[in-house]
Formats: C-alpha cells, structure tokens, sequence
C-alpha cells in the first residue's frame, strides 16, 4: 500500500479544493500519478531522500520528513493545506455540542478488535476508555504518578479489572533507549524521554492496535504556556499561543508514532480526527481556558465540560504531569546518563549518554 490513512479519491479532492481537514485522521504516502502528499498536521509520518521515499526514516541512507500540508515531488512539491484559522464560535452550547460530536466521530474511527487504550488516568486518555471497550494499559515506575492516576482513575470509572499496570524497570529502560532512539531518529532528551514510555507501553500490550491520547492538549488548551501566556509563547491571546502549539503537531506526531510502530503496534488517535481540529480550532478563549493567568486557571475547559458527560467529576478534572515526567522515566534515564559518566554539569548530558548506546 503506497497510501497510509485515507483513499487516494479523498486526497485528490482535498487537492483540488485545498481542503485541509476533509475527514479523515490523516494521511501521507504516494499517490497513483507518483505525487508524495502528507496531511497538513502530519499525522502520517513520510521521509523522502532524493527521489527515495518511505514511511520508515530507517528505509533510507540519509532521510528528511516530507513537510506536513505539501503535494509533489522534488523540485515540484509545493505547499497545498494551512492550518485553518476560523472565526471562534460565540454559542457556548453550540460549541460544546461540535465537541462532543467530533469526538464521537473520531472513536468511530477505532478497529473494532484487537485494540487496548494507552491509559494515564488523565482526562484525554479517561474520555477515550470511557467511550471504548478496550483493556487500559499504564507504564511506569512503581512510585510514579502515571500509575497513581490509572488506578485512582480506573476505580471512578469502575474499570478496575480491565487495567494492566506494567511497572518498568531501570534495566529495561536501559535496554529500549537504542532502540527507541534509532527508530524516532533523534537523540535530544526530550524527545528520546517522550518516546520512550510509548515505545515501552507499545511493547508490552498484546493487540495490533494502541489508542492514544495523542493531539488534546495541544488542540483544546492544555500547556500552562497557552494558560499563562508566558516568554515561551509569542502570542497575546489564549487562541494564539494555542495556535503556536498546534504547529508544532507533525514534529512531535513523527516521534510519537514512529515509537509505537517500533514496537510493531499501530497507534490510533481519534482526538487528532479532522473533525476534532475543526470543532477545537473554533473554541473561543474561556472554552479553552478559563481564568486565563490566574493560579485558578481551568485548562482543556470544553473537553473537561464534554468529557463529564461521561466520566466522574473527579477524572475529568484531574490534572497529571507530561508522560515523560508521570512515568518517571525522564528520571531514569537522567540517573542512566550520569551512572555512565555523563554528569549535570556537562550540556545536554542525556543526549550524550544516548548517542553512546548507539
């Protein structure tokens, strides 16, 4: 298949209207008159070297991501879908309501079979579990918060018996770091900290398919950088900075699912469906979130509101750490780099323990 994530009927029309949200969860590959495509927030990963392209960077001697939103090839690619910018929506409850449907939209999307929830205990990763009959997989250290979270989330929600808790290890941190850090293409910490509880998480359930969270907090407001405008985001307004970080989707959205599919897993995010972007890209600022630069603020309010309808009080407004962080495994591997002679005080001493193991 020279196609991943849609038809090339669906993709030729989205050309020719330049429609960049035309309903599916994304899409890259070769289409049968030759042209390369990739979705305009590059949920399909696709890396291109000379006139070589592949859905896998390993395929490749020296591969470049094709850019998210381009149709063609060489020197005749040009820059077809942007992230739409629309007016925001004034109706509260209509706003809500074009939530509430996108998200049902997009869990239609998940396999019926053969499927388990990456699950944290967070909001993003509740709404889905909530919504889907599917084993919840945690990873993370015994004393970490992710584990905490899934538990204390999975007792609300009376799922208990449907969640696996695989408690990580050093050592096999220790053992996934090349791995991962080959796969993903990067060595920086950050990314190699991210991508690692998904690879491991990945590794260990036993379906085909892994759903993922994936996309909310960037799309409905859930950084404290879009809450409090602070120096990282250039933008004045809650709706900007917002926008800011949806840019930076098909960066982190290579990494993520080039770790699952390591694993031999296809990840699944029906919060990054075309129908999602659109009814997040149209929430107004309190939708987003409410008290805006205030110790109160309220982040992800529409789908914390939308998620209620299904979930606890208590899971839906549970707030939780970035995966790297709630699993501990940014820890970990900070503590693998300095056991190895890489210490704090030398610059970016975890991508040099990283690079080592390679």
């Amino acid at each position: 298949m020279t196609l991943h994530g849609a038809d090339p009927r669906t993709v030729e029309d989205a050309i020719a209207s330049a429609d960049p949200l035309p309903g599916t969860s994304g899409f890259a590959g070769e289409l049968p008159d030759g042209r390369l495509v990739r979705d305009v927030l590059g949920r399909e990963p696709l890396f291109v070297d000379g006139n070589a392209w592949s859905f896998d960077p390993t395929d490749l001697d020296d591969p470049s991501p094709f850019p998210a939103g381009h149709v063609g090839a060489g020197e005749g690619t040009r820059h077809v879908w942007s992230l739409p910018d629309p007016e925001p929506t004034t109706d509260r409850e209509r706003a809500l309501d074009a939530v509430r449907e996108s998200v049902e939209t997009g869990v239609e999307t998940v396999p019926d079979e053969d499927v388990a929830v990456a699950f944290s205990g967070g909001v993003d990763s509740a709404l889905l579990a909530a919504l889907l009959d599917a084993p919840l997989h945690v990873v993370g250290f015994p004393d970490s918060t992710d584990v905490a979270s899934a538990h204390d989330s999975a007792a609300a929600m009376g799922r208990e018996a449907d969640l696996v808790v695989h408690e990580l290890t050093i050592e096999g941190v220790e053992d996934a770091v090349p791995t991962v850090a080959r796969a993903i293409g990067r060595t920086n910490a950050m990314d190699v900290q991210i991508a690692l509880p998904l690879y491991l998480v990945a590794e260990r359930v036993d379906t085909d398919h892994l759903v993922l969270g994936q996309g909310a907090d960037e799309l409905f407001g859930g950084y404290s950088k879009v809450a409090k405008l602070d120096h990282r985001v250039e933008a004045d307004t809650v709706r900007g900075a917002r926008r800011e970080v949806v840019e930076t989707l098909p960066d982190q959205l290579e990494r993520d699912t080039l770790a699952v599919r390591a694993a031999g897993v296809e990840p699944v995010t029906p919060l990054l469906h075309d129908r999602v972007v659109d009814a997040a890209l149209r929430l107004p600022d309190d939708l987003l979130v409410e008290d805006a630069e205030t110790e109160h603020a309220r982040r992800k309010a529409a789908l914390r509101d939308v998620a209620a309808e299904w979930l606890p009080e208590s899971v839906a407004e549970r707030d939780k750490k970035a995966v790297q962080y709630g699993s501990l495994v940014a820890r970990e591997l900070d503590r693998l780099a300095r056991q190895a002679g890489f210490k704090r005080r030398m610059d970016d001493h975890v991508r040099k323990y990283v690079e080592s193991r390679l």
